[in-house]
């Protein structure tokens, strides 16, 4: 009896809650969506002032030189493109003479509000101005956007102006709260709305069509507070949902009958009703067996369920149970083991594939360096340059032997140099003295670790791609020790680099190496490996400037000597 009293509490409690919940969703639902299409209005109308200000750099078709065909036909192209937001577009010329995209129509028609747009246009010291709402003999129930347009020495040439459709405009507002009725009353009071016939939920005037609302009515909406508020409507209690005020000082209001939210509720009492009934018979029936019998071995499971944090220390459940308790416990055992050996199985599957990655990044090699460079060694040997013959060869297979033959990933920095110096020695011999290297590293550092060519790439990216545009240069290789980092520096004096370039060169040293690569590895994967061994901290960190040249800064961690 306890149970079920605390349960009918609960059940009271939940209702209520989840009532004023639902009610409260609705309306925050509501306002959501009035803000969203809200923004979209104001996203219109900025498309509109983006359409003034690309006609009013077209000076030269307010002159009065007989360009008149050209100003027609640029108020038709642009008319044609926006024709979702602008009905008519106009050139109102200062000595009153007007073009519009429909020329002929307006030639026939004409448009008393031009004079009166134009007077209020200049009004403001040449900013973008905004109408209320009228009826125009061209383009219906709209409002305009007006605009002068001045040369040089600052004298009006004559005003741009746009007639919005505002049917379309509000039909387009309208889909997202097909369940709703709204309206648009804008800085002046004035109310825009579109309502089909046979409209129930806002009084309108009997005889109209399209309907329209009454004026007591209309005159209570600009005192609406911004959010939900409520009203009462020939004897209906309406929510009122008011957006705030966009750019040109309007508001959207949207209206939900209160009804509407009892509705919505009668399934959730319905589902507590039967819940209840359905509870009641549970409680009676099982109170007893679920507290001897199943309360004390579940409460078990959850204690070692709630401490699977690790899976390396979690202790066995007892399996000295037969019944459906026992065969849990079972499961959860053999759960638990087949956890731990997947944990096991992955854990081996990423070092073995981090292993591989490694040994990938490091066994690149670009065929065209050692086609170019043994081309160079048979060019020596012709010419019999023994001792160059000898060095060249010395260094290519000190090279090779350096990259592929000894084991381990890791070298001490100053058997990385070695490599790096016969490296330019290959490159020296083959373009000659016009490319230089330069080492300025402290002696005490060249016995700590880093990964194995790491800096020979970046010395090849300077050398192709700062040295070689510019026809020679030097590169200066640095290093030195800060916030227990080492961080070497690889500068060159080259062309250098601008911000878009150091923004897609990884992506283009790894999508297309350079062919005169001699291992391949681009600065991408050079990256890629340093983090893949010491984590996101660490890495390649590119600067340059146009003209001046470019450094490369590599941060690794401070390891022990070797």
């Amino acid at each position: 009896m306890v149970t079920l009293l605390l349960f009918m509490l609960l059940a009271w409690s939940n209702l209520n809650e989840a009532e004023a919940l639902l009610k409260d969703q609705v309306t925050k639902d509501a306002e959501l969506l009035v803000a969203r299409t809200n923004q979209y209005i104001d996203a219109t109308l900025d498309n509109v002032e983006n359409i003034l200000l690309l006609l009013s750099t077209r000076q030269d078709l307010l002159e009065e030189d007989g360009n008149d065909p050209e100003a027609v036909r640029t108020l038709q192209s642009f008319a044609d493109y926006n024709s979702s937001v602008v009905r008519t577009l106009y050139f109102v010329r200062s000595d009153g003479k007007v073009f519009s995209n429909t020329q002929v129509n307006y030639d026939i028609i004409g448009n008393p509000h031009l004079e009166e747009l134009y007077a209020q246009a200049l009004g403001n010291y040449g900013s973008i101005q905004v109408s209320e709402p009228y009826v125009s003999p061209l383009s219906g129930r709209t409002l305009a956007y007006m605009m002068p347009v001045k040369d040089r020495n600052n004298e009006v040439r004559g005003v741009i102006v746009a007639e919005l459709g505002l049917d379309l405009l509000v039909s387009r507002i309208s889909p997202p709260l097909i369940y709703q009725s709204f309206t648009l009353v804008t800085a002046s009071g004035n109310v825009i709305n579109r309502m089909e016939a046979g409209e129930r939920l806002l009084p309108v005037m009997p005889g109209t069509y399209p309907p329209e609302l009454l004026p007591d009515f209309t005159a209570k909406l600009p005192g609406l507070k911004t959010g939900a508020d409520s009203m009462n409507v020939n004897g209906e209690r309406l929510i009122a949902v008011k957006s705030a005020k966009n750019r040109l000082g309007w508001s959207l209001i949207a209206f939900i009958p209160e009804d509407s939210f009892y509705k919505d509720l009668q399934p959730l009492y319905g589902n507590y009703r039967n819940a209840t009934v359905l509870w009641v018979v549970i409680l009676l029936f099982s109170a007893l067996m679920l507290s001897r019998t199943l309360t004390r071995p579940i409460r078990g499971l959850v204690n070692k369920m709630d401490r699977l944090h690790d899976f390396q220390v979690v202790s066995k459940l007892p399996e000295d149970r037969r019944d459906e308790i026992g065969k849990l416990a079972s499961s959860f055992n053999a759960m638990l083991a087949r956890i731990q050996h997947l944990l096991h199985e992955t854990k081996r599957a990423e070092e073995k594939k981090k292993e591989y990655e490694l040994k990938m990044l490091r066994s690149q090699i670009a065929p065209h360096f050692l086609y170019n460079t043994l081309a160079c060694i048979s060019s020596l040997a012709k010419q019999r340059r023994i001792d160059d013959v000898r060095q060249t060869i010395r260094s290519l297979v000190g090279l090779l032997t350096f990259s592929f033959d000894r084991q381990g990933e890791f070298v001490a920095l100053e058997e990385e140099l070695e490599g790096l110096g016969m490296y330019m020695h290959i490159q020296q011999v083959r373009y000659g003295a016009k490319y230089g290297c330069r080492i300025e590293i402290e002696p005490q550092l060249l016995e700590l670790r880093l990964l194995k060519l790491t800096l020979q790439p970046l010395v090849e990216n300077a050398l192709f791609h700062g040295l070689a545009p510019k026809g020679g240069g030097t590169v200066v290789v640095t290093g030195g020790v800060r916030d227990g980092r080492l961080r070497l520096y690889v500068r060159d004096d080259g062309v250098g680099m601008s911000r878009d370039d150091i923004r897609d060169v990884y992506r283009k040293q790894a999508a297309e190496p350079s062919r005169h690569a001699f291992t391949g590895i681009g600065l991408a994967n050079v990256h890629e490996r340093i983090r893949i061994h010491f984590g996101e901290p660490y890495g390649l960190r590119i600067g340059g400037r146009k003209g001046v040249g470019t450094v490369v800064r590599v941060e690794l961690p401070l390891s022990q000597p070797m």
